[in-house]
């Protein structure tokens, strides 16, 4: 693959080269409809497939915040056209990576030293890149461990980069007023995190301390000796992401999926904190089919004012009970005391379809996530709710900030699920 010498860190470079990909996307748009006066028959799917093509390309230079909420798109598999889905979803894993002598000099700009006088082995040649750091291979006391080295200028960026985000956001959105700069200061509030391994460092240490008694998942070991504010030193771990892993074995699928999906229960009722980056570039399958979990950069704590509304929303007792459901509604910030009585009936309705579908996974003791037909139902509902034009008059401010990752870990959980086939007993997390 071919590497990055120069990543732009100025916000007049690094808003050019976003410009220049409005730019193809615009012209992506003219073709599409000078072809379609000819041919009225054409289908968006290769308008779709050059848009996503050019984004990317745009994004993957960029690297950091751009191209995380690349990352964060392609999770939505219900509601973004396929062609986006499978083109962002490069970015967990696979981008372009830094060049040698750029890793060297950012290592050395970062630790003091080069690689080459802390570890007994390095490879200067990255294993995997993604979009705030890439992964190296090294050799310490005959132990094999990854070396993760963040890009440099992400974290200075991140500000400026939401900044040009903004305005696309507020519109394909539709939020309105002052208020919806609590979703940004949310994402940005996150992404700063996500730059800074030594909070990484001491969360990873964490988790692992908390959630190793779980059957069937597996961590690496940190090294806080190795390890810095923009590099930080694991255990090499050994397995097939989760996004390439072939299985055809219900009994493996079920004892991964159980694995993965106690996790969740466990970190989100236990320890109200969660790992709210469920993307398959974040899980590996070791050779004993045990589930390996690694990165935890991006930690959602779960305030108890929004935990307690949020889970009750899980029984159909309250769902059913218009009065219940309308007061939860209000405390999650779903429905807003300045909303006319058409938004309350409007909101009221969508978020019923919404929630009673998607809290079927709550609803039994069991669950087969290979269930194609409630996955088709979310696409349908998704598909729904885009073609809307009723949506798009209303205020989009809707709901706590807390639902911007909640909703993501839940979102990328189900498609991991999906993804693996798997049929899980869901109430597996109260025994602990």
């Amino acid at each position: 693959m071919k590497t990055i010498d120069y990543i732009p860190t100025s916000k007049i470079e690094r808003a050019t080269k976003l410009v220049q990909t409005g730019a193809k996307v615009g012209v992506n748009y003219l073709k599409y409809y000078g072809k379609k006066m000819v041919n009225s028959d054409l289908t968006r799917d290769k308008l779709n497939e050059d848009n996503a093509e050019d984004i990317y390309d745009g994004l993957k230079s960029l690297k950091g915040s751009a191209l995380k909420v690349a990352q964060m798109l392609s999770m939505d598999k219900s509601f973004l056209p396929q062609a986006y889905v499978e083109k962002f979803s490069l970015s967990q894993f696979s981008v372009p990576p830094l060049s040698a002598p750029l890793v060297l000099k950012t290592f050395k700009t970062n630790f003091g030293k080069t690689p080459y006088e802390i570890f007994d082995e390095f490879n200067a040649n990255s294993v995997n890149a993604a979009s705030i750091g890439q992964v190296h291979s090294a050799v310490k006391n005959n132990k094999k461990l990854a070396v993760k080295i963040q890009y440099p200028g992400v974290a200075n960026s991140i500000s400026s980069d939401l900044a040009l985000v903004k305005p696309i956001a507020i519109r394909m959105f539709n939020l309105q007023g002052k208020d919806s700069d609590k979703y940004f200061k949310e994402v940005e509030d996150k992404l700063i995190e996500e730059t800074n391994y030594l909070l990484e460092l001491q969360q990873s240490q964490e988790v692992v301390d908390a959630c190793k008694k779980i059957d069937n998942l597996v961590f690496p070991e940190y090294y806080p000796e190795y390890s810095s504010e923009k590099i930080i030193t694991m255990d090499w771990m050994t397995g097939v992401h989760l996004s390439e892993f072939k299985n055809s074995d219900p009994i493996i699928a079920n004892k991964i999926g159980q694995a993965l999906w106690d996790f969740y229960m466990y970190q989100i009722h236990v320890l109200k904190k969660v790992h709210a980056d469920p993307h398959p570039g974040n899980f590996l399958v070791n050779d004993k089919n045990e589930l390996i979990a690694i990165d935890f950069g991006c930690m959602k704590t779960i305030p108890n004012e929004f935990y307690v509304p949020y889970f009750e929303l899980i029984d159909p007792k309250v769902i059913d009970n218009k009065e219940l459901f309308s007061k939860k509604l209000f405390e999650l910030e779903i429905l807003r005391a300045d909303d006319s009585k058409e938004e309350i009936v409007y909101f009221t309705a969508m978020f019923y379809d919404l929630l009673s579908l998607f809290t079927k996974p709550f609803q039994e003791k069991t669950f087969d996530f290979s269930n194609e037909e409630f996955f088709e139902n979310i696409g349908k509902l998704g598909e729904r709710f885009a073609s809307d034009t009723n949506l798009r008059k209303m205020n989009g401010n809707r709901g706590s900030k807390h639902f911007i990752y909640m909703n993501r870990t839940f979102f990328g959980l189900y498609n991991l699920m999906f993804d693996l086939k798997a049929k899980i007993t869901v109430t597996e997390y109260l025994k602990y």
